[in-house]
């Protein structure tokens, strides 16, 4: 009977997500007219693809037991120095951004490893300091993009009538999957999270794993400030509040423990996507006029929901210790 319970509880944990997606799926296809129509699901993915990003290096970061706020205010920084570069073309944008998210991501692990800072207060003080700098670069304003150079197809363009950001964070993700699943990249990464000390005594490279999921996670929210600057033309020096919140609610409700050691990438994308339509179903309903929330309110709506996700989670952990 224990066993039976366990399975259960584990088996709600990492399916219960994808079930609710499809519920929510179901939901929208029967309440809203065009719900499911190609306009409204591209732009859906295309939207999404950037929160997709920056979740997938936080991921990363939480099944090591970690955490990194200062993913938002990198992405805002690397929209602003791939806009600054975009007039010199796609690739000197792009390699731009990923550079301003390396350099943030390198910083946070240089002072979580090394000088053993909480990576709390560590991302925290590379959260203030990016977003300064972004600030400084941009001049306290938003830096327009060169639509000459060809550099905003990377955000506004389609591969295949496929969206290029969607293209970018799916094979992200599948790249992701194959490194914590098949590599001892991604086997050490899930023992960091169960147990540092541990691992660092069977001989394991704890420290140097643990610096590149954080340089991990900030080349991603790069690319993501990327993807920003190319899909709203401007670089966005102020955007990105609020962002490592979706990131974090998207890992949690994908299952990842907070205490780390447990984690998918696949059932993170699932979150992002489920996170995603809720917004996009208040959307909806905003434009049917039974209610009307604005942005203030859906983002009330986002903190309860992660506080729910987290009390559930707590939950089931609980009783899977009691099932044992």
């Amino acid at each position: 009977m224990d066993s039976t319970r366990l399975k259960l509880f584990r088996g709600i944990g990492r399916y219960g997500v994808l079930l609710a997606l499809i519920i929510l799926i179901v939901f929208g296809w029967l309440r809203y007219e065009n719900f499911l129509g190609l306009f409204n699901v591209l732009s859906v993915l295309r939207y999404n693809s950037m929160f997709a990003l920056v979740a997938l290096g936080m991921c990363f970061v939480i099944i090591t037991g970690g955490i990194d706020l200062s993913v938002g205010s990198t992405a805002a920084l690397g929209s602003v120095v791939a806009a600054l570069l975009s007039p010199y073309g796609i690739l000197p944008g792009l390699l731009g951004g990923l550079a301003a998210g390396f350099a943030i991501g390198a910083c946070n692990a240089f002072i979580i490893t090394r000088l053993n800072i909480l990576p709390f207060i560590a991302t925290l003080a590379t959260m203030l300091a990016a977003s300064g700098c972004a600030l400084l670069l941009a001049e306290n304003q938003s830096v327009s993009v060169s639509y000459d150079s060809g550099f905003t197809e990377i955000g506004q363009g389609d591969f295949f009538s496929f969206p290029i950001p969607a293209w970018i964070a799916l094979f992200v993700y599948l790249l992701g999957s194959l490194v914590l699943n098949l590599t001892s990249f991604g086997r050490t990464v899930l023992a960091v999270g169960g147990n540092e000390d541990a691992t660092r005594l069977m001989g394991l490279p704890a420290g140097r794993v643990k610096a590149a999921v954080y340089i991990m996670s900030g080349c991603l929210s790069g690319l993501a400030g990327v993807i920003l600057a190319a899909q709203f033309g401007a670089g966005q020096p102020i955007e990105g509040v609020g962002w490592e919140l979706f990131a974090i609610a998207a890992v949690v409700v994908g299952g990842t423990l907070l205490t780390g050691g447990v984690g998918s990438v696949g059932s993170t994308l699932v979150g992002v996507l489920l996170l995603g339509l809720i917004f996009n179903i208040l959307n909806f309903e905003n434009g049917l006029g039974w209610i009307s929330l604005s942005a203030y309110w859906q983002s009330v709506i986002r903190g309860a929901f992660l506080l729910l996700v987290v009390s559930i989670q707590a939950r089931l952990s609980l009783r899977a210790e009691e099932a044992t």
